[in-house]
């Protein structure tokens, strides 16, 4: 599951030209095919949309600020209406007080939300799993949590070095249910930044802890400290921890997303490791003396042998473009098996990489009997694949800016596609196309079959470094700068009024161009 794919029809296939206002950070819509609306965001923008409920949810970072009671480095959650593109609230999010060795500047926030019922879940910049109302303060402070004012301040001092006062939230800002901070309760060491989605499965959220190494690169902190959770999603209380015991063999950080696999009736939790190794957990926590732990189903080493030592037997030092790789990517469990790729830190450059295909119904380490195939033609990949359970087809991107087309069943090669510039985010696969964007802000569709076909090509003004979305009708495309809400206006409705609002949204919200982007 996590598939990047939807059923849905009738989506666009361009988007016209996307300029910007001479001399502004305002879009001019003019020549802009089938949109919905736009909305500014920040100057960096890598947590893909969460569209749930007629909200529209992204993490980005606070430049310029929305509100100036926020001002400065903040990470943010925004939220949107879905028809209108009307800005909402937002989680606004100090930044931690170590600096870029656990927070980055200017990120902002890279996990996707997680929407289930009124609440919203989502990891924060600060190492937090976090739950929110999903109306904000709009319908007054929810829930047990009631210290949004120092919350908004945390690790914020004055140019004195004083303490920040607290800040007291208005209606646009987040109303916050609960806070798991896991370095204060798990002693966990987030290298640059956290990040990774929740899984949700009944009343538990599973999420990866983003332990990783110090500012050295040779030094795990804190090693015997969990890389995944699993979390009360009702009151943020620890349920249970991993067994697996990455934590000595990380080899950068972890920023892996789980998703969900069923075999035989039975649930399989699937983590990529910071250690290349795919996981496939137990949901249940096992009580084991004083502590509880997801127990391991299987286990696949994702680093083929060649990858680890040259001809001559020498052990290749991490991260050297020959040798192995932490999974960053999310794994796509599809008809008993997962499929997930190998890559790192786009900082660290290009490199080999590796697309396996596992069997999902067996147990224990199966790294010698689990491999259905492999396609070591990939480079490094940060990217999530794309599968058509209608033509059978898998599609992913790699960080080198190749798009590649293979038979999901047999690893067969069909085509790839230089986009002549890295790719961060994953393809997207829905209504026979597949949509892709790349850091030099290009954003591609093409046809979702065995013969390559260039559909459409379109320049956003900034880098895209996250991954298009379709929900009801709309496909949502994010640039660094701005968010996209694209539909096919011949064959859908409701969008008279759409101008007007877009326009004075435009207007009312100005902005600046893509900032620097992470760098170790």
């Amino acid at each position: 599951m996590r598939n990047m794919y939807s059923t849905e029809k009738n989506l666009p296939a361009a988007f016209g030209k996307i300029e910007f206002k001479p001399g502004t950070e305002d879009i001019a819509t003019n020549g802009i095919k089938n949109l919905r609306w736009v909305a500014k965001i920040g100057s960096q923008s890598y947590g893909n949309v969460t569209v749930a409920g007629g909200k529209v949810f992204i993490g980005t970072n606070n430049e310029p600020p929305r509100d100036p009671k926020h001002p400065g480095d903040r990470s943010t959650l925004y939220c949107f209406d879905e028809k209108t593109g009307e800005f909402l609230w937002q989680l606004v999010v100090p930044k931690l007080a170590a600096g870029r060795v656990n927070d980055w500047p200017n990120l902002g926030i890279l996990s996707s939300a997680t929407v289930e019922g009124d609440r919203v879940y989502l990891t924060t910049s600060r190492c937090e799993v976090i739950c929110l109302d999903v109306n904000g303060m709009a319908n007054g402070n929810d829930g047990p949590f009631k210290d949004e004012a120092k919350y908004f301040v945390k690790d914020v001092t004055n140019p004195d070095g004083t303490p920040a006062a607290p800040v007291a939230p208005g209606p646009k800002d987040a109303d916050i249910i609960w806070v798991y901070d896991m370095m204060d309760e798990l002693g966990v060491y987030p290298h640059n930044a956290a990040n990774g989605s929740v899984l949700i499965l009944g009343d538990v959220i599973y999420a990866c802890t983003s332990n990783g190494q110090d500012w050295s690169h040779k030094n795990i902190p804190s090693p015997n400290s969990p890389s995944f959770i699993a979390l009360d999603k009702k009151t943020g209380k620890l349920l249970a921890e991993d067994d697996a015991k990455i934590g000595p063999h990380i080899f950068h950080g972890q920023w892996s997303s789980p998703s969900l696999g069923v075999v035989n009736g039975k649930n399989q939790i699937l983590f990529g490791g910071g250690d290349g190794w795919c996981y496939a957990f137990g949901p249940t926590p096992v009580k084991e003396g004083d502590t509880s732990f997801l127990k391991t189903l299987w286990k696949y080493d994702c680093n083929p042998p060649e990858h680890k030592a040259n001809k001559d037997g020498k052990p290749y030092e991490y991260p050297a473009a020959e040798g192995p790789s932490e999974i960053n990517s999310t794994p796509v469990f599809y008809k008993n098996r997962v499929y997930v790729a190998v890559g790192q830190d786009p900082e660290h450059g290009e490199g080999v990489g590796n697309l396996v295909c596992i069997d999902a119904t067996k147990t224990g380490d199966i790294t010698k009997t689990g491999k259905i195939w492999s396609y070591d033609k990939i480079h490094r990949s940060i990217s999530t694949v794309s599968i058509d359970p209608d033509t059978g087809l898998l599609f992913i991107a790699d960080f080198s800016g190749f798009l590649h087309c293979l038979d999901a069943e047999t690893g067969k090669l069909y085509w790839t596609h230089d986009m002549k510039a890295h790719m961060w985010g994953s393809t997207f696969v829905a209504d026979g196309k597949v949509y892709a964007g790349d850091e030099d802000g290009d954003f591609i569709v093409m046809a979702a079959s065995k013969e390559k076909k260039i559909l459409s090509e379109t320049n956003l003004g900034s880098a895209v470094y996250g991954t298009p979305i379709v929900a009801n009708g709309n496909i949502y495309v994010q640039s660094n700068t701005h968010l996209f809400a694209f539909r096919d206006a011949a064959k859908q409705s409701g969008l008279k009024d759409e101008p007007q609002k877009l326009d004075i949204q435009l207007k009312k919200y100005g902005g600046h161009r893509a900032g620097p982007r992470i760098r170790d």
